[in-house]
């Protein structure tokens, strides 16, 4: 009877949370897989019932699949060097003193302004007059300068620059705050068994942050598969569709091309890539090493 009162407690302090999640984010999911199958020009209330028609267009689509290897590429290069940038970052913050309040300043700083902002930054330092060039040819390298986002070749490669430096502060913090909560006894354990500086980082900070890196692997291939503005802001997709990315293509068949029934098939194909990818990390990380050290 006691257990029964305490579920019934518990239910009733969940259910209005439980009413609004459902409210506002799986109906609104289950109505998108329901428009998917629709041919609609997403203006009237004319549509037509299509089934699977869409996704078959989608797995035809060259430039679909040509935007989700764009958006695996900022993920793979681009998460590889957020992660490394952010744990170094973090970990030289532990050591305090006035240069560890000045990496604050510049890491936090991204974080601060508008992600328009941080785009039309990075269009003056990607232009072809900008500083990018100018500093190259500062430095007698003249012959390096390209057309950064006017160039095929590196214009996913400069929106990935852009990327890094407006999300890397996230990950400094999420680090920094898990580098805190390893007692400081373990440390002076380490310190006393020998093991200082890189030695001590991969023998002892890095494992010990395996909650961590959970979770900042799953955000960022959130964070990568939904990026939009930066990419619409700083290059549309362009030149010759070579920095596309899902969600950039996703607005132009929606607002520019009015086929809803075929963006929204691409928003359920997005969220099943993003499904995919972090069912795969959390199975990865499932079991915590350090737990069978204990």
């Amino acid at each position: 009877m006691e257990r029964r009162g305490r579920n019934g407690f518990i239910a009733a302090f969940l259910a209005p949370a439980a009413l609004l999640y459902g409210w506002f984010v799986v109906v609104p999911f289950v109505q998108a897989v329901q428009f998917s199958g629709y041919r609609w020009r997403g203006l009237s209330m004319n549509r037509k019932f299509v089934g699977f028609e869409n996704f078959q267009k989608l797995g035809q689509d060259e430039t679909f699949w040509q935007a989700v290897g764009h958006n695996l590429w900022l993920l793979i290069v681009g998460g590889l060097v957020v992660m490394s940038v952010s744990v170094a970052l973090a970990h030289a913050l532990r050591t305090g003193g006035p240069m560890a309040k000045a990496l604050r300043a510049v890491y936090l700083f991204p974080q601060v302004i508008s992600l328009v902002v941080v785009a039309v930054l990075w269009q003056f330092v990607f232009n072809p007059q900008g500083l990018l060039n100018g500093g190259l040819a500062a430095v007698g390298l003249k012959g390096l300068s390209q057309t950064w986002l006017g160039d095929p070749k590196t214009a996913l490669g400069a929106v990935g620059v852009a990327f890094v430096w407006y999300v890397a502060g996230f990950y400094v913090m999420l680090f920094a705050a898990g580098i805190q909560s390893v007692s400081a006894d373990v440390f002076e354990a380490a310190e006393l068994d020998g093991s200082h500086g890189l030695h001590r980082f991969w023998k002892v900070t890095w494992p010990l942050l395996w909650s961590v890196k959970r979770v900042a692997a799953v955000y960022l291939i959130v964070n990568v598969m939904n990026v939009f503005a930066l990419v619409f802001l700083m290059t549309r997709g362009g030149p010759d569709r070579k920095s596309e990315v899902m969600l950039t293509y996703l607005y132009e068949q929606a607002f520019m091309n009015s086929q809803f029934g075929y963006a929204t098939a691409m928003a359920v194909g997005n969220f099943v890539v993003i499904l995919v990818l972090s069912l795969a990390v959390l199975t990865v990380f499932r079991k915590d090493p350090t737990e069978r050290r204990a």
